[in-house]
């Protein structure tokens, strides 16, 4: 799995391009929705990643879960934390998110140069 994650980080940047080419409106529409949600407000930047993430994984979105964890990361988040925050999802979801767990320490692990 630790593969896969590097993979989607190679692949990442290409998608993105083509995707600002191929349909501008799209990632200007979301790009700017998201800067103006994920900013520093009554929550932290952390905070909403950390909150970004445990939706991510409570849906089962895997390039979610690998974006957020980097965000999580760059915004200040431990390692315990991001743990943390999976723990909610799960609490929250269940069986399903359980799952999916693994994916997150997968992608902890890439971006902290575990892997």
């Amino acid at each position: 799995m630790a593969n896969e994650v590097s993979r989607f980080f190679d692949q990442w940047e290409t998608d993105q391009q083509q995707l600002k080419e191929s349909a501008p409106n799209i990632a200007r529409g979301f790009g700017g929705m998201f800067q103006a949600v994920m900013k520093e407000g009554a929550l932290s930047a952390r905070e909403k990643e950390l909150i970004a993430l445990a939706i991510g994984l409570a849906v089962r979105c895997v390039p979610c879960i690998n974006l957020h964890v980097e965000k999580c990361l760059k915004a200040g988040a431990t390692r315990a934390q991001i743990l943390e925050a999976a723990g909610v999802a799960v609490m929250m979801q269940g069986g399903p998110s359980f799952t999916h767990v693994p994916e997150v320490m997968h992608a902890l692990d890439h971006l902290e140069g575990n892997a």
